[in-house]
């Protein structure tokens, strides 16, 4: 999908956000993540969290939707496979998860960049990559302790 101007980026993390917080809650449920099923629940209620902030910057930041184009910039790098079937494993949960995030962050980082022109979409965008960063810093840290 293209993301073409401010509408349509924070659509899109809108979506990534809810997607996001739909694994976690379904990874959190997993009998092989028994053990981390508090952190991945709290990562859920974190996405759930910046997919209301995604929505209320749309809304609050309407006017700029128009204005602004955004020129070659796509959804298909940040799209990731979030299915968790009853048979993965820990470690199979933990480097899907890996992936969600390094994703939202690249994705995070360049829509930041991308919308430099509208200073607090930007702020916005970066603080919610910085964020991202920080679940994959957790999640390396688990994948390291194995």
């Amino acid at each position: 999908m293209e993301l073409k101007n401010f509408g349509s980026i924070m659509g899109f993390a809108a979506e990534l956000e809810a997607a996001d917080k739909a694994f976690y809650e379904t990874a959190a449920t997993n009998p092989a993540c028994a053990q981390f099923k508090d952190l991945l629940e709290m990562f859920a209620n974190d996405e759930k969290k910046n997919e209301k902030n995604m929505l209320r910057a749309r809304r609050e930041h309407v006017t700029e939707m128009v204005l602004e184009p955004i020129p070659d910039f796509t959804s298909e790098p940040f799209v990731s496979d979030r299915q968790v079937t009853p048979h993965m494993g820990l470690e199979q949960i933990i480097a899907r998860a890996l992936e969600l995030e390094e994703k939202a962050q690249r994705f995070y980082n360049q829509a930041s960049e991308k919308t430099k022109g509208l200073a607090e979409i930007s702020r916005v965008l970066a603080k919610t990559g910085e964020k991202r960063a920080a679940h994959r810093e957790r999640l390396e840290a688990l994948a390291e302790t194995g």
